[in-house]
């Protein structure tokens, strides 16, 4: 029967013998993708994160992602430094982690992302001295309270965006980086977002959108710098999570609630530099990508310009 088809297959034409072989090879790497998808989603385990120390910090734990990233690196048994703005909140937070997670040691530092941060840095490097602080999630961040032309970002909103999402970020890895070096071993998870990679475009959100692309270009830049050193550096990449930033209150099939998120988010650490680790999320992608450029943009100009006026709306509405 072999000699049959291999006959078969001799007498035919150069030009269809080259298209049946183009179209196996274009099968046999869409039928590898869909095999490594079904693989890193659902079958891969997640790494051991108190091999990389017994500590982790987390920016912006009071509420969203990084509240859910607090109670899920408190499950797996790490101790944690809580870095945010308002004292009564990290308490609060502090406080219910304890009353779940009883074993857990949590230290918390004051900053405001938006004020002096250097003083801020200053004491994250005072508080983690000494702690082997094994994991960093880099959650601090601001957006536009609406979605505005360009024009209309006033001088504060602009300063603290680019002040919190890239300065932030970059000087807290910065004050933290040095112990992962000196014991060889670490994991930075930086936030990043689905509006500066995902989508071609985030009209209406131009500055939050780049401040993003900055975090993203450089966790891959760190990535490739410290991979030999033993530090693992991952931009994560969320579409909507229901979240008071993105303004959704519930959480559905596309989009996770913050534990949601935070649960599949831990099994990623330490793998790809940049990831979506909420699988829906990764359909969403994929569907995006194969759209034109052209029609997305148009899409979400339309669907950002309606969160604008709604916006405006609200904000008349104050006014009277």
């Amino acid at each position: 029967m072999d000699t049959c088809i291999y006959h078969q297959l001799k007498s035919q034409p150069i030009w269809l013998l080259f298209l049946l072989s183009l179209g196996s090879s274009k099968i046999l790497c869409f039928s590898l993708i869909i095999l490594k998808w079904v693989y890193v989603n659902f079958l891969r385990p997640g790494k051991n994160l108190k091999k990389y120390g017994s500590w982790a910090l987390v920016t912006g734990p009071t509420d969203g992602i990084g509240k859910g990233f607090a109670f899920q690196l408190a499950r797996k048994g790490l101790n944690l430094v809580l870095v945010g703005r308002n004292p009564d909140k990290l308490k609060d937070v502090s406080d219910s982690i304890k009353a779940k997670y009883g074993q857990i040691q949590i230290k918390s530092v004051v900053v405001d992302f938006s004020g002096d941060l250097d003083e801020g840095v200053k004491k994250i490097k005072e508080i983690i001295e000494g702690l082997d602080v094994g994991v960093l999630i880099n959650n601090v961040g601001v957006s536009y309270p609406y979605a505005r032309f360009f024009h209309e970002v006033d001088d504060k909103l602009l300063a603290d965006l680019i002040k919190v999402n890239v300065e932030g970020t970059t000087k807290v890895t910065q004050a933290v980086l040095p112990g992962m070096l000196k014991r060889k071993k670490g994991a930075i998870v930086n936030i990043g977002s689905g509006a500066a990679i995902v989508i071609p475009s985030d009209p209406l959100y131009a500055v939050y959108a780049a401040t993003k692309a900055y975090v993203d270009q450089f966790s891959r830049c760190l990535y490739v710098e410290y991979k030999k050193s033993g530090i693992d550096v991952q931009c994560q990449v969320p579409l909507y999570v229901a979240t008071k930033m993105a303004s959704i209150k519930r959480s559905s099939f596309f989009v996770p609630s913050t534990d949601g998120y935070a649960r599949a988010g831990l099994r990623w650490i330490g793998y790809e530099p940049r990831c979506t680790p909420y699988w829906p999320h990764s359909l969403l992608w994929g569907l995006i990508y194969s759209l034109p450029e052209s029609i997305v943009d148009a899409w979400r100009l339309k669907f950002c310009m309606g969160i604008r006026k709604r916006g405006q709306m609200k904000d008349s509405r104050k006014k009277e």
